[in-house]
Formats: structure tokens, sequence, C-alpha cells
């Protein structure tokens, strides 16, 4: 069996042109968090399933920051 590593994510939202233009920043929508994974695309997955609800339809503009720790 594979042991798990720790990993370090966070979740960021960039606004589109647009919203940039009106002066609106990029923000963190979860604070760095940890998991333990086997493999980064495991780890990818679970980071992925903490995306806020809200955000599920701007897929496009969201970020998933990961690192092995």
């Amino acid at each position: 069996m594979k042991k798990s590593i720790l990993y370090n994510y966070t979740i960021v939202y960039h606004p589109t042109d647009n919203e940039a233009e009106k002066g609106e920043k990029s923000k963190m929508l979860t604070e760095p968090k940890y998991l333990m994974a086997p493999d980064h695309n495991s780890a990818f997955i679970q980071a992925s399933r903490q995306i806020p609800e809200e955000y599920l339809d701007k897929l496009d503009q969201v970020d998933i920051l990961i690192r092995p720790f």
C-alpha cells in the first residue's frame, strides 16, 4: 500500500477583466488547509470538493493551489 503524503492547499478566485477594471481583486475562497492523499491527483480531487457552491459556475476563474508539505 502506498503511503499518503501531506498536502497544503488553498482555493483562489480571480475576477474577470471587467471585474478587475472595477477594482475587484483575486481572493482566497478557503484558508490554507492540509489533507492526506497518496498522490497529487488524488489531493487535487479532494481539494476541489471544497470549492464553495456559489463559485461552481465560475470554475474558469478558480485556481486550486496545491503542494506537498
